[in-house]
């Protein structure tokens, strides 16, 4: 994901073992940014029986650093997980070269 030239926002369903059952692509935005709802990244988890999700999206700069908005979906994403029991591990920022992960940040709650 690193080389593409938009921001792509995935999703990696997993089962109770925490094994990968799909990767799905939730949505794909312009150079800066990428549009997400909840219902958009639940959906697949849901329809699939997913046990917990693991969220996935590139920043074409190349800076993993997450932004303001990236925090913000993330602790939304992190809430609407918990309500409807289907856990979210980690949100993972790729760059060049480099990741960014907000659960070994300590950022997930």
């Amino acid at each position: 994901m690193r080389h593409l030239k938009k921001e792509v926002f995935k999703i990696l369903l997993l089962n109770s073992h925490n094994q990968l059952i799909k990767e799905v692509t939730v949505s794909e935005g312009i150079l800066t940014a990428s549009l997400v709802h909840p219902r958009e990244v639940f959906r697949p988890a849901i329809i699939n029986n997913a046990r917990a999700i693991i969220l996935i999206h590139n920043h074409p700069s190349g800076n993993c650093r997450p932004s303001e908005e990236d925090k913000k979906i993330s602790k939304q994403l992190f809430e609407v997980g918990e309500i409807m029991d289907i856990p979210v591990i980690d949100h993972v920022i790729l760059g060049h070269n480099t990741f960014f992960s907000f659960a070994q940040e300590g950022m997930l709650k």
